[in-house]
């Protein structure tokens, strides 16, 4: 199930769509598979009658956890595009985590030995938001994942720059007088398009020409 493109920005592109590794039901696949193998010696064979029971029930229930785990891993995006990382899970009761790309300050990745052996691991995003700190487990190649992200990261900071820059411009140009092209460039300061010293170093120059 690929995430939907309907939750993505006009602009957005996807980058990477993560289903988790397939070690999240490992463990609920390998005690099926055992299960069923008990059920079926059982049926097979002339074991008592409440053995056979246990054992169609321990199947069912065994059936049943595996299935929730498939449709959680099915529900499971780990999601990067130009602008931000996205983390949905769940169909019904639904969780989710989105930390743009310009808030990102560091990312690690861990892996024990055997996760190096079955290319997965866990990521850890440290950003400008108030939990700090997100995990994010079961990973396919982390070190991959992480490097992307980086990527992005400098694409994303390089856009912003092309649209300040752009910004700044549009304001200098037009025949506008110097007080003009002050008040709009303090209008893109209160958008949020230029910061404060950028505002103050074109505002300085901008005066020096009078």
């Amino acid at each position: 199930m690929p995430y939907p493109q309907d939750e993505l920005h006009a602009s957005e592109e996807l980058i990477l769509d993560l289903h988790p590794h397939w070690w999240f039901f490992a463990k609920s696949s390998a005690v099926l598979v055992v299960v069923f193998v008990l059920s079926l010696m059982a049926q097979l064979n002339d074991w008592p009658d409440p053995i056979k029971v246990i054992a169609g029930v321990g199947l069912l229930i065994t059936v049943v956890w595996f299935v929730q785990r498939y449709i959680a891993w099915v529900s499971t995006h780990f999601v990067l595009t130009s602008d931000r990382v996205i983390f949905r899970s769940g169909i019904i009761a639904k969780h989710g985590i989105e930390i743009p790309l310009e808030r990102i300050n560091t990312i690690f990745f861990h892996q024990r030995i055997f996760e190096r052996m079955l290319g997965l691991g866990d990521l850890d995003i440290e950003s400008a938001s108030k939990d700090g700190a997100q995990r994010f487990e079961d990973i396919k190649n982390p070190s991959a994942v992480q490097n992307e992200i980086y990527q992005q990261m400098e694409r994303n900071a390089n856009k912003q720059a092309d649209r300040i820059s752009s910004g700044i411009n549009r304001a200098q140009t037009g025949g506008d007088s110097i007080p003009d092209q002050i008040a709009k460039l303090g209008a893109l300061r209160d958008q949020g398009v230029i910061t404060e010293a950028e505002f103050l170093a074109k505002k300085a120059e901008l005066l020096g020409r009078m």
